[in-house]
C-alpha cells in the first residue's frame, strides 16, 4: 500500500467538519484489468444532499508539495490527476476528482488568475485547505451544496 500524503488526516479531518462522510481510504479503481493494475485516489466521499434526496461523490488525491522542487512536485501532481480523471470517467463517472492543496502551496501555485490556465483549460478541480485548522477555506471551482 501506498505511503499516506502528510496532510492525509488533515484532509480527512477538513471534509468531516465540511460535511462529507468519507467512503473509502484509499479509494482504489481497477486499472487494466488484464495486467491487474489498481489505482489508489487518497479518499472518496459522499455528502448528502437533502434538497434533491441525492448524494455528491468525490475523490480526493492529496498532494504536500513540500519537496526542494515544486514544479517537479506540480508536475507529479498534475499528472497522477489527470490519471485518476481518466479511471473514474470510465469506472465512477459521477464521482468527481479534486486535488487538495495547502493553502500556502495554492497560493504560490495556482492564486494568479494569470498563471492558472491548469484550472482554467485543463480543468483541474482544487480543495484547498489549512492544515493548522483542519479546515477547508476554497472549492476551485465551486462546489455546490
Amino acid at each position: 500500500m501506498a505511503a499516506k500524503d502528510r496532510y492525509h488526516e488533515h484532509v480527512k479531518n477538513a471534509l468531516r467538519k465540511d460535511g462529507w462522510t468519507i467512503t473509502h481510504d484509499p479509494y482504489t479503481l481497477k486499472w487494466q484489468a488484464r495486467k491487474k493494475r489498481n489505482l489508489m485516489i487518497d479518499l472518496a466521499a459522499e455528502k448528502l444532499l437533502l434538497a434533491e434526496k441525492d448524494a455528491r461523490k468525490i475523490a480526493v488525491e492529496i498532494k504536500s508539495f513540500i519537496s526542494s522542487s515544486v514544479m517537479e512536485d506540480l508536475y507529479n501532481a498534475i499528472g497522477q490527476f489527470v490519471l485518476y480523471r481518466k479511471a473514474l470517467r470510465q469506472k465512477d463517472a459521477e464521482r468527481v476528482l479534486y486535488l487538495a492543496v495547502r493553502r500556502e502551496a495554492y497560493d504560490e501555485l495556482f492564486s494568479d488568475p494569470a498563471d492558472n490556465s491548469l484550472l482554467r483549460e485543463d480543468g483541474i478541480k482544487l480543495l484547498v485547505f489549512e492544515p493548522e485548522t483542519m479546515e477547508i477555506v476554497q472549492w476551485i471551482p465551486p462546489i455546490t451544496s
